[in-house]
């Protein structure tokens, strides 16, 4: 499912080898492990000159985009192995109502030395769908148990 602005999430495959499961790694220039502490409703930020590979690899999380002054709820799970791949230039945010952390890996490409820009919190346009966020979620969440 590909979002605008080169937003891609992919489902990642795997192969088994005896009790192991092996899911196919990414290409990066720096690896870096995120922990999205629980209640966390994080400001948008964007990156002048890095993608952003998301996995998560414990909990869950819905990573929020600002495209097109309208916000993509994209909720991310360990149950359901996926990369979300985030493009320089997209302004992008964590919410993670639960009440346990998220912990997720971020396989960085460079496309030059990161900026002073980087990072800073941007003013959020309007206020996040929390309804939204909550119910994907749980949805999520059901697809696992059911």
């Amino acid at each position: 499912m590909g979002l605008k602005r080169g937003i891609e999430i992919i489902p990642l495959s795997s192969v088994k080898g005896g009790m192991a499961e092996f899911y196919t790694p990414q290409s990066s220039h720096e690896t870096m492990l995120v922990n999205v502490p629980a209640g966390t409703i994080d400001d948008l930020f964007v990156h002048h000159f890095q993608t952003d590979q998301l996995l998560v690899v414990r909990g869950s999380f819905v990573l929020v985009v600002l495209q097109n002054r309208q916000y993509q709820y994209i909720p991310l799970s360990e149950a359901h192995p996926t990369i979300a791949k985030i493009p320089p230039g997209v302004p992008h945010g964590a919410i993670n109502p639960s009440a346990e952390p998220c912990v997720l890996v971020n396989a960085v490409l460079r496309h030059g030395a990161p900026s002073e820009r980087d990072y800073r919190p941007l003013r959020q346009p309007f206020p996040y769908d929390m309804n939204t966020v909550n119910r994907l979620l749980h949805n999520l969440t059901s697809l696992t148990t059911a």
